[in-house]
């Protein structure tokens, strides 16, 4: 068992208040070690204990690898036409989904796994370190199954997202009985989470409750997206079926808040089951060309905020959570810290991976990540830059020098 030292660290932000100081727990001068792929030690440089290997950073930030809890990655095909249209002033609307759809069936094995071993590594190099990927781009049952296997080989959450879209010529009624029968019952051994896109020309909420109710019996957590081309019911359902995160979130009323919020309220009080996240999806709003999620708002109603990139052909083809980060800070009101915390704690938070104990798709046992203290899986990643503040300041750079993820360097 060999123990590495990162020491001379200029700013540590490690999401925990016990160690260090405001939103993002920092500490200056600071080290770490990890041993046996977890944090072991975190403290003052000064006072390191000796260890077997040594990494100086230099006076340069360390923070957690970013946690991105929503993307689409097992695709086949290419929609630039469509970001084209899209930028020349059409509408976005959902329909878009079906050419991925098409594309996906068309694509041998080979084809999905080298495009999803390609983005995770894109993601690796820009400091991410825990990914979860969603079906959706199957849509029967056999291409559902083939998605979840296929991504449950390399991430480490896979989502069900059968109810992304009724595919074209189906019958919403028996599409839905699919989905939430056999359709389901096939994923449900590969998968951790089942999501429903509850969106006007997708599922309305009598639908996506149905989906969600499916998801309890089979004893699966439950994501949901909401909100993202219009007012909708998305988060209060959300909220109502205990769902671990609501996603997109562009069009809310105070109702909308107040729900998110009060769901972390009722938990802190021990009057209910833990809240539900609201999942900002920055890069994605941009692309669209839809209002921001109103992530400032939501902070400061007390909900818990995540950051993810969305990453998928049509409405977000980017990994970078660093670029997300910078967006939220620069046009959506949060402070750095905030920010780089909804992007690493606040995505653990919403794939309920904060606490030691959560099984990846292999089967394995993992600890917590999203932070940097005892006992935590050992995901760093080491800027090229005195402080995360350089994450909004220098917006766009490639600011990520080096990248750990259970202590073994990735990148």
């Amino acid at each position: 068992m060999t123990a590495l030292l990162i020491d001379r660290i200029g700013e540590l932000t490690t999401n925990a208040p016990e160690i260090g100081e405001g939103v993002g727990g920092r500490l200056r001068d600071a080290a770490v070690v990890v041993e046996d792929g977890r944090i072991a030690w975190v403290g003052a440089a000064a006072r390191a204990p000796q260890a077997d290997e040594r990494c100086d950073a230099e006076g340069r930030a360390v923070l957690p690898g970013w946690v991105d809890s929503h993307t689409h990655l097992v695709f086949a095909g290419d929609r630039t036409a469509e970001f084209e249209a899209r930028m020349a002033g059409e509408a976005y609307a959902a329909g878009g989904i079906n050419v991925t759809v098409e594309a996906t069936r068309a694509a041998s094995d080979a084809q999905l796994q080298a495009t999803l071993a390609r983005l995770v590594a894109e993601a690796r190099r820009g400091g991410t370190t825990t990914l979860e990927t969603k079906t959706g781009y199957g849509l029967t049952v056999a291409d559902e199954l083939r998605s979840a296997v296929i991504a449950g080989r390399v991430v480490d959450a896979v989502t069900f997202l059968g109810a992304h879209l009724v595919p074209a010529g189906a019958d919403p009624a028996d599409y839905l009985e699919l989905v939430t029968g056999p359709m389901l019952d096939a994923v449900a051994p590969h998968v951790s989470a089942v999501d429903v896109f509850c969106e006007s020309g997708a599922f309305d909420g009598e639908a996506s409750a149905r989906v969600l109710a499916a998801a309890a019996e089979r004893g699966l957590a439950s994501h949901v997206h909401g909100n993202q081309l219009g007012h909708g019911p998305g988060a209060r359902l959300a909220v109502a079926h205990g769902a671990l995160s609501v996603d997109h979130l562009g069009f809310l009323d105070d109702g909308d808040v107040e729900a998110l919020a009060g769901s972390w309220a009722r938990w802190q009080e021990g009057a209910g089951s833990r809240g539900t996240v609201a999942t900002v999806l920055p890069a994605c709003d941009l692309s669209t060309r839809m209002p921001l999620a109103p992530a400032r708002r939501l902070l400061d109603a007390g909900a818990v905020v995540a950051i993810a990139s969305n990453c998928n052909p049509g409405t977000s083809y980017t990994s970078s959570m660093g670029f997300c980060v910078a967006t939220a800070v620069l046009q959506m009101g949060l402070s750095v810290q905030e920010a780089v915390r909804a992007a690493t704690l606040g995505g653990a938070i919403a794939l309920g991976m904060h606490e030691d104990g959560w099984r990846d798709p292999r089967g394995e046992t993992q600890p917590a990540v999203g932070a940097i203290r005892p006992g935590a899986r050992a995901d760093l990643q080491l800027l090229d830059a005195p402080s995360a503040t350089h994450l909004a300041y220098r917006p766009g750079m490639p600011l990520t020098a080096s990248v750990w993820r259970a202590g073994e360097r990735v990148a």
